[in-house]
């Protein structure tokens, strides 16, 4: 069982949550100026790119967060909407925006929208490990009790518990191994790195959702299956046919080799 709070400044906490969430972003940044040579991207665009990353990240995942989650108790204490640092982020919100958010600044420096959506798919599989690890540390998010040898002592939870947001955590680095390993692959359709993250992620989000242990209140549960699992199946459907097509393009291609 860990406090979530590395340290109290007054009136202020800097909980691990925020560190870790912050530190997403640190790493992320200096990923990209890494890879931007292999993708053919000025590293200036790097640097323009990160407030839009940061605002819509945020931004997204706080209002789905809000609006499809929680919305009782925000609207009934509205300061703590602000209070991102506590958690309640809904990653499929910050999908959706962070989406909306690249097609605008790639359309304002006329850039290839799908070559730089494989540019920051790889740092954005990474830096979702670290707001899972996150968490993990807030004692949110919690599993399901468990008498499994891992199982772990929540704060404020009975029992021991799956520790999920591990689970998603691994399933994050996973990706970002084979996202980053597809760099190497020469002849690759743009876009193919992007749709993969989608998909991929929507996978190990599906299954490991069964192990959480979520408040009925929390957001809606409908054939058994909660709002996350819903907006899976949602992007594991639209993510098919895009990435079918990548892939056989790939394997058609006579001169296609590692």
């Amino acid at each position: 069982m860990v406090n979530p709070v590395l340290f109290d400044l007054g009136p202020i906490q800097i909980r691990y949550y925020g560190v870790l969430y912050a530190l997403a972003f640190l790493v992320g940044y200096f990923i990209l100026k890494k890879l931007a040579k292999y993708f053919k991207i000025k590293e200036e665009y790097v640097d323009d790119y990160l407030p839009y990353i940061i605002i819509a990240d945020i931004v997204g995942a706080r209002l789905f967060e809000v609006l499809f989650y929680d919305p009782e108790y925000y609207f009934a204490n509205p300061l703590k909407i602000f209070a991102v640092w506590e958690g309640g982020l809904a990653s499929h919100g910050a999908i959706i925006v962070i989406i909306l958010a690249t097609i605008y600044f790639c359309k304002k420096r006329s850039l290839s929208f799908y070559n730089f959506a494989d540019f920051i798919s790889i740092p954005i599989a990474l830096g979702a490990s670290f707001i899972r690890i996150g968490n993990f540390l807030n004692s949110e998010l919690v599993g399901k009790i468990t008498t499994l040898p891992w199982a772990v002592k929540f704060l404020g939870h009975e029992g021991l518990r799956h520790p999920v947001q591990i689970y998603q955590a691994i399933g994050h680095i996973i990706i970002f191994i084979i996202l980053l390993s597809m760099i190497k692959i020469k002849n690759k359709k743009e876009g193919i790195m992007f749709w993969s993250l989608l998909f991929l992620d929507s996978i190990f989000r599906f299954f490991t959702e069964f192990y959480k242990d979520l408040p009925v209140d929390y957001g809606f549960i409908y054939l058994g299956l909660n709002l996350a699992q819903w907006a899976s199946i949602l992007i594991i459907i639209i993510s098919i046919k895009p990435l079918y097509d990548r892939i056989k393009q790939y394997l058609n291609k006579p001169s296609s080799h590692l």
